[in-house]
This record gives structure tokens, sequence and C-alpha cells, in this order.
């Protein structure tokens, strides 16, 4: 019984505190964006996994861009788009590292879609981490790949017509269908339970990589409010209603 006492009064006194892989560099990202819940969680998983010193990040172009002040381990900066292919040579380089590409929809989809597939394709040792909120959101809000039907962007003003625009593509999808992939899965960061699944599933890919399984990508569905032009109330909830029923939440693959 005393045993069990103080097993209670140690957990009392416990207290959450940020991780210190986390900076305490002031995020420059718009109120209610997604970006920094996951770098929050990326962070902690970096953290509670003991590979802060031995983790390699690839930073993307877009809102992202400035994540190696936020997140404390070695970054490299990669040309849009030419993220996976620079995730491959770092891996190869050096193997015994644990190395993760971040990028948007915009990078990853659009720009750099052959990098993407084709490391994929090779199962590079190498996590992909998937920013997806439908739109281009440092350049002013432009149509993306991943733009739902219908959507209104700047430059789709009426929405976004598959006869004329284009269809909205679901990459990851296509990406579990490759042989080189081991773990895609696809989340989101709107509420606490998502984050915890959102959380659990990037420590899974870390750990599939330490098995050297192949390539894991994590979509992250995402909110852009300023880009969507909602607050950030409004955006999880258009969110909710519009891009989950298209992209809807969940593993794909796991080998």
């Amino acid at each position: 019984m005393a045993e069990v006492i103080n097993d209670i009064k140690r957990s009392e006194n416990l207290v959450y505190a940020k991780t210190k892989v986390l900076t305490d560099n002031v995020m420059h990202y718009c109120p209610g964006c997604s970006h920094g819940v996951v770098h929050k969680v990326l962070a902690e998983v970096i953290d509670e996994m003991g590979i802060q010193e031995v983790t390699l990040g690839v930073a993307p172009v877009g809102c992202a861009v400035l994540i190696y002040n936020y997140i404390d381990i070695d970054w490299q900066e990669a040309a849009h788009g030419r993220a996976p292919a620079l995730a491959t040579a770092m891996k190869r380089l050096r193997p015994d590292r644990y190395v993760f590409t971040y990028q948007g929809d915009g990078d990853l989809a659009a720009i750099g879609t052959a990098e993407t597939i084709h490391a994929c394709n090779r199962g590079e040792n190498i996590v992909i981490i998937f920013i997806n909120n439908g739109i281009y959101g440092m350049t002013g809000g432009q149509m993306a790949p991943t733009t739902l039907e219908g959507m209104k962007t700047a430059t789709c003003p009426y929405g976004r017509e598959p006869s004329h625009d284009g269809n909205p593509l679901k990459i990851t999808e296509l990406l579990a269908q490759l042989p080189g992939t081991a773990y895609v899965t696809r989340q989101s960061v709107h509420t606490a339970a998502a984050v915890r699944k959102t959380k659990k599933a990037i420590r899974k890919a870390f750990e599939k990589q330490k098995e050297n399984k192949g390539t894991s990508v994590v979509e992250i569905v995402s909110t852009c409010n300023s880009g969507w032009k909602l607050t950030p109330v409004e955006a999880n909830k258009w969110m909710e209603e519009n891009m989950f029923p298209f992209y809807p939440l969940g593993d794909m693959k796991d080998e």
C-alpha cells in the first residue's frame, strides 16, 4: 500500500515541460497554422527516442523554410522539391543517421513529384513528413496539386474546375503502391486525439528507418486559415467537412 501511495505522489509531481529539442525562438507562422503543432510533436519524438545528436533534417522551400530555427538538430536546406534527392544522398553517406524531409504539398507534390516518387520507388531508407493544406501558403494562396475540386484560391477564384485545372492529386495513395515504401499514413493535428495519433505515426516512421525497412511517408492534412480566408476555428471545421472526405485519415501501408 505504501508503494502505491508513493507512486501516486511521484506522478502528482510530474510536470509537463517543453522538449529541449524545440528552441525558444518565436515561430513566424500565422495564428492557427498546423506547422507549429507538427514541429512540437516531431521534436518530442526525437527527444523521447534519444536521437537528437544523430538526426538530420532537410528543410523545404515554403512556409516551413525556417524550421531549422525551431528544432535543434542538424539541417540541410534543399532547393524547392529536391528534398528527397538530398535526403537520399545524406542517408547513403551517413547510414548511421536518422534522415527525414519536411515538405509541403507544393514542394512534394508539384515541383518535387519526380524526386518524391523515385526516392519512394527505390525504397530509400528515409522519412518523409508531408504537410498537405491544399494550397500554396507562402506565395499568396495559389492553387496546389492537392487543391480540392471547387476550392477557391488566388489562381482559381471561382473554384477548381477539373476540366480546366486538372484533378486533385492523391499522391500519398500513389506512394503507398510503390514497392519501396514501408509505412504510409495520413494523419492530422486538429484535435488532441489527432495530435497523439500523429506523434505515434512519426515515431513509427523513425522506427521503420532504424530497422532499414525503406521509405516512410507521414502525410498530415493541415489548415491554412490565412490562405483559406477563414478564422482558425472555421478552418478546422472546413478541413473536417471538406478535406477529410477526400483525404481520409489512417494508415495506408504498414509492412
